[in-house]
């Protein structure tokens, strides 16, 4: 049985770290500013703030050792998905020179593959609705 080196013997929040850092620089690859991470009010928290071009990109990340039982965006569930929502209404109050922009939802599902991270980038994973 093949063991990760990212993740072996490394607890689950080191692993969100981990993998929160590497979708981070994956998308400051494309081209994306990042503005804040792990946001956190009290109806939850952002993983990553962004922005690219004039849009303001709310970004969940997602990590799974294997896609066997589904990717890691199928896991932002409903109830995960109001509290990204009502964290990012909370992010607009205490920034409102941002809230006239336009926002979207993006997941990163990272998973492994062959002992490398498969890095899938999902943009309006949702949207906003009341």
């Amino acid at each position: 049985m093949s063991h990760n080196v990212f993740v072996k013997g490394k607890t689950t929040r080191a692993i969100g770290q981990e993998t929160e850092a590497l979708a981070c620089r994956y998308l400051q690859a494309q081209g994306l500013r990042l503005l804040e991470r792990n946001f956190s009010v009290p109806q939850g928290e952002i993983d990553l703030i962004m922005q690219e071009g004039q849009s303001l990109v709310f970004i969940e990340v997602r990590y799974r050792r294997n896609n066997n039982f589904g990717s890691g965006a199928e896991t932002v569930t409903h109830s995960k998905q109001r509290k990204l929502l009502a964290s990012a209404a909370g992010y607009l109050q205490r920034n409102p020179q941002q809230a006239d922009q336009p926002a979207r939802f993006d997941v990163v599902s990272i998973h492994m593959e062959n002992n490398q991270p498969l890095i899938n980038w999902i943009k309006n994973a949702f949207m906003a609705s009341v």
